[in-house]
């Protein structure tokens, strides 16, 4: 596996992540405001892809803000890479090329109530990462709860 920019020509792979979770996070293939965010991450060099010896990435990763506030904007790792480090090592590989404390890390996912927090197992995935559940977020595209996830950086 290799962390690298994403590139303009990633967009099918990062529809196909998007494929595989829709079920939780909404519409995203079809949505041209997806598209144009992940095309918007790719120019800014600010979106980051797990790639793979295959077709297929293993992972993708938008990521934004500035000191002191940063933001983990989407992560997805494919079914088959899931529990294997590639969201680990897109986090790790994001913080090092952009994050300069001291300041802090924030991420939203599901509310504990939502089906996806266990399913996905993403609250598990960023408190393993050092992530503390903070404040309520508003309700997702899909209608389910979301929280703010926060890690501090020195």
């Amino acid at each position: 596996m290799t962390i690298r920019l994403a590139h303009e020509q990633d967009l099918p792979g990062f529809l196909s992540l998007a494929a595989q979770v829709e079920q939780w996070f909404g519409p995203m293939v079809e949505e041209a405001g997806f598209h144009d965010a992940v095309r918007e991450h790719v120019s800014r060099s600010t979106a980051l892809v797990a790639a793979s010896p295959g077709p297929d990435p293993l992972g993708g990763l938008l990521f934004g803000g500035e000191a002191p506030v940063y933001r983990v904007h989407w992560l997805v790792v494919s079914r088959e890479a899931r529990g294997t480090g590639v969201g680990r090592a897109l986090v790790a590989d994001a913080v090092r090329r952009w994050v300069r404390g001291p300041g802090h890390i924030e991420v939203v996912t599901f509310g504990a109530d939502h089906p996806g927090a266990v399913d996905s197992g993403a609250r598990v995935f960023y408190e393993r990462l050092g992530f503390t559940p903070a404040e309520a977020a508003g309700p997702g595209p899909e209608g389910g709860s979301r929280q703010v996830f926060r890690r501090a950086v020195a």
